[in-house]
């Protein structure tokens, strides 16, 4: 009998210390209280970590300072930040600066953390992010840098009602149905009325959003296995040439849409389609900023002759390696937390998406958000090399947009402007090392 008290109270003490040991955010915090830690967000959808801002603030004492800023000029705001040694301890890195950030040594491996136990949280649970997600935006040459924060599939949103009305009661499956036998029924130009809209303005819009994502779809890239141009094979030509076709279906001045204009078009019952990213969706459904709120619809992107293939976009959350060592602890704890599975769906309902695959799981998350399933099914058989990823992307891009707008306006042909853009992405290529053994080649 003495023995097996003597086994209940080691057992009890032994409970009792595994529960006094066990991790917490505010314990692990606590010797960064007061520590103020800087990021840059984008004002767009996607950034509702902004408001879950105060309750990180409030359990941990740590400050989180931030910029927010459009798009277009981020890169060149934190590359400024890298290379002048301002305080940037939260680093937002798209899925294209991922080479170029962590090949210049301006990220922190996550591993530093991970391999800490006083700042790991035990349910971090990498596996948990969709592997595309975390392979795309996070990862680079073997190595983690970031988690998953703002992330993008490309989805067609479409006004039901104005479908229905022209005689059909479920989107478009393929591109080509798209084109033949939807877009025509659609589009009434003397009313301003079109079948499309598709974001095409100079810069990383018209190169990633644009160009981009009529590649894949018909079997076609913007390089072969040997990081040379495929721009000018049979399958790539196709993809580019139908954008052109599609074309006519489409506003005026299309080439100057970003994407608020293209949402926007689709918000206010000038366009039927568009295929945009997943984090639209709170906008168009916003009944203070959308006027086709009971006939929004969501599917997959329409597939091509090589199948379902979706453009991916998004960004990571990574540390400075750069950034003073209580900084990038705190800067940790803070990227732990908000891409966590326990801050998932209240990021989710904050009008943020989320890369974690058990928030989608749940009925109600499912039936609250009709983006989920075809959003989860791209993911799920996307390209994770949508864009490149290497270094030279951001110098590659502006070639992409300065061709690919001239194409749209007919300013040179498909075939000229593909020979273009593949001639000088070779010179810069080789100037970088890809094609003497210099530098591995890495996607």
């Amino acid at each position: 009998m003495k023995k097996l008290v003597w086994n209940a109270l080691a057992l009890s003490i032994a409970l009792g210390s595994g529960a006094a040991q066990a991790w917490t955010l505010e314990e692990a915090a606590a010797p960064y209280k007061g520590t103020e830690i800087k990021a840059i967000f984008l004002d767009r959808p996607g950034y509702a970590a902004i408001k879950l801002l105060p309750e990180f603030e409030k359990k941990t004492g740590i400050k989180v300072s931030y910029e927010t800023i459009p798009y277009e000029n981020s890169r060149e705001r934190e590359v400024l930040s890298f290379t002048s040694g301002e305080q940037l301890d939260v680093v937002l890195t798209d899925v294209v600066w991922i080479g170029e950030f962590a090949g210049n040594g301006w990220l922190e491996p996550v591993t530093t953390f991970t391999q800490d136990a006083k700042l790991a949280d035990p349910d971090l649970k990498l596996e948990g992010f969709f592997p595309i997600l975390l392979e795309s935006f996070g990862s680079w040459d073997k190595q983690t840098y970031g988690l998953p924060f703002d992330n993008y599939s490309g989805l067609l949103f479409y006004n039901k009602c104005m479908l229905k009305e022209a005689g059909f009661d479920k989107p478009p499956a393929t591109w080509d149905e798209l084109l033949k036998d939807y877009a025509p029924k659609l589009t009434d130009k003397t009313k301003d009325r079109y079948a499309y809209a598709l974001q095409s303005r100079r810069g990383e819009t018209q190169s990633a959003d644009s160009f981009m994502r009529f590649l894949w779809p018909f079997g076609g890239s913007l390089l072969d296995d040997k990081f040379k141009s495929n721009l000018n094979s049979k399958a790539s030509q196709q993809g580019l040439q139908f954008r052109q076709d599609l074309m006519k279906y489409m506003p005026p001045g299309i080439v100057d849409y970003d994407h608020n204009e293209a949402v926007n078009a689709l918000a206010q019952g000038k366009v039927a389609m568009i295929t945009e990213w997943s984090a639209f969706y709170g906008t168009l459904a916003d009944p203070t900023k959308s006027r086709i709120t009971d006939c929004l619809a969501v599917a997959t992107e329409p597939k091509g002759p090589a199948g379902l293939k979706p453009a991916l976009g998004g960004f990571s959350l990574g540390v400075n390696a750069k950034s003073d060592d209580k900084q990038k602890a705190a800067a940790w704890l803070f990227i732990q937390w908000v891409t966590s599975e326990a801050m998932a769906k209240p990021y989710l309902d904050a009008g943020g998406v989320s890369g974690r695959m058990s928030v989608y799981k749940d009925a109600d998350v499912q039936k609250k958000y009709p983006f989920v399933q075809p959003m989860v099914t791209s993911w799920e058989g996307g390209v994770p090399d949508y864009r490149p990823r290497f270094p030279q992307w951001p110098e590659i891009s502006e070639v992409v947009g300065e061709n690919g707008t001239a194409i749209m306006l007919g300013k040179t042909s498909v075939e000229a402007g593909a020979k273009a853009i593949g001639s000088r992405m070779e010179e810069i290529l080789k100037k970088a090392g890809y094609y003497d053994g210099k530098v591995k080649l890495l996607k």
